[in-house]
């Protein structure tokens, strides 16, 4: 596209449908990209008196509640966050889209999933008082079919378990099972010596020893983090429920928020987040210096997009503290709408230059290696 055609196409989505008699129409995907922001800006003319002019898709969030949903994943889909951040506050803040989720009828007609429970997470801080209820209804539904999915294979790579009839080639003197083997060298029976000569050896399977420790999840909530502050929710829930683990859930953006009494109850901790504002990462871990009582039974794991908004010295200095003292170190890159890994990368090597082990993980490999490490 050349310069001036791209420059008209620009021009084109700021100004809006209504200039399309002047300018030249959009193509199918940008059409897409007008569409969904004429749902919050082609407001603005009609506050000023100018007729709308009908999209060729039909598509508002006048016709019906309903809408909200499919455009709220719409804009995820085609913006970066920093742009839906603040296209969804134009949204709020001037034109009263808070209307929307103040009708809990209308939301207990809308099936619930992740797209939905992202979106009322983002917007129930400005939701009407009577939507909790129903927002609460949301995430729980959510969460159980989150928790169904991940947490059979969570807990089996977290546990290792192995039933005390299964064979082992674990030789110790502890796990020899003399029965087994006596039935497994019957054939070895010697008639002139009167004995059995053990050609195999049987020893118990064992499970894997539960060894006290405490985990420290450190969980960034700013704006862009929403997929992964509700996977977090969900993992520190699971971890919870392991014996001998104690976890410890903090959240943050610039100010510090200890959740560890909720960690047990991740939709008491998603009714609890205030997603947006700014970040500082060092005052976090600062904080959970203070949680470590036992360094080398301590696993402190920071969940973020590694953006720091305050100065970086605090943060690196309080990573190498930790690890100094002897804490085991994960940082767990954001992962973004698709899945993908979404950080800051020049920030991630200097925390692993610090000792951090850093890496980009789903619920059930994050959950492989914390069992690599409490085995």
């Amino acid at each position: 596209m050349s310069g001036d055609a791209n420059a008209l196409r620009r021009w084109r989505l700021v100004l809006g449908r209504y200039a399309e008699p002047e300018l030249p129409e959009l193509g199918a995907a940008d059409q897409r990209l007008d569409d969904v922001l004429d749902q919050v800006y082609g407001r603005a003319y009609g506050q000023r008196g100018i007729r709308r002019r009908p999209s060729k898709r039909g598509a508002s969030l006048d016709a019906s509640q309903l809408a909200l949903v499919g455009w709220l994943r719409d804009m995820r889909a085609l913006f970066p966050a920093s742009v839906y951040e603040t296209v969804q506050g134009h949204a709020i803040d001037r034109f009263g889209l808070t209307q929307l989720l103040s009708d809990p009828n209308v939301l207990a007609e809308i099936t619930p999933d992740m797209g939905l429970l992202k979106a009322l997470i983002a917007f129930k801080g400005r939701a009407d008082p009577a939507m909790r209820e129903a927002i609460r209804s949301v995430a729980q539904t959510v969460v159980d079919d989150l928790m169904r999915r991940i947490k059979a294979q969570v807990m089996r790579a977290l546990t290792g378990a192995r039933r005390r009839n299964l064979p082992s080639s674990r030789k110790s003197l502890a796990d020899f099972d003399w029965r087994a083997t006596i039935r497994a060298n019957l054939a070895n029976w010697n008639v002139e010596r009167h004995a059995l000569v053990a050609a195999r050896l049987k020893f118990h399977g064992r499970a894997r020893r539960k060894l006290p420790w405490t985990i420290i999840l450190c969980v960034d909530q700013s704006g862009s983090m929403l997929t992964s502050v509700i996977h977090a929710a969900v993992m520190a829930a699971i971890l919870s429920s392991l014996p001998s683990v104690s976890v410890k859930l903090v959240v943050f953006d610039t100010s510090v928020v200890d959740l560890s009494e909720q960690a047990g109850n991740p939709v008491d901790v998603l009714m609890s987040v205030q997603l947006g504002g700014g970040t500082d990462i060092g005052k976090a871990v600062a904080y959970c210096e203070q949680l470590v009582a036992n360094p080398r039974r301590s696993l402190f794991v920071l969940i973020s997009d590694f953006m720091e908004g305050a100065a970086p010295g605090p943060l690196l200095a309080a990573v190498r503290r930790l690890r100094e003292a002897g804490v085991t170190l994960l940082g767990l890159a954001a992962l973004g709408e698709a899945g993908q890994p979404e950080y800051d990368r020049a920030m991630a090597q200097k925390l692993a230059d610090c000792g951090m082990n850093v890496a980009a993980l789903t619920p059930e490999h994050f959950a492989g290696w914390v069992a690599g490490i409490i085995a």
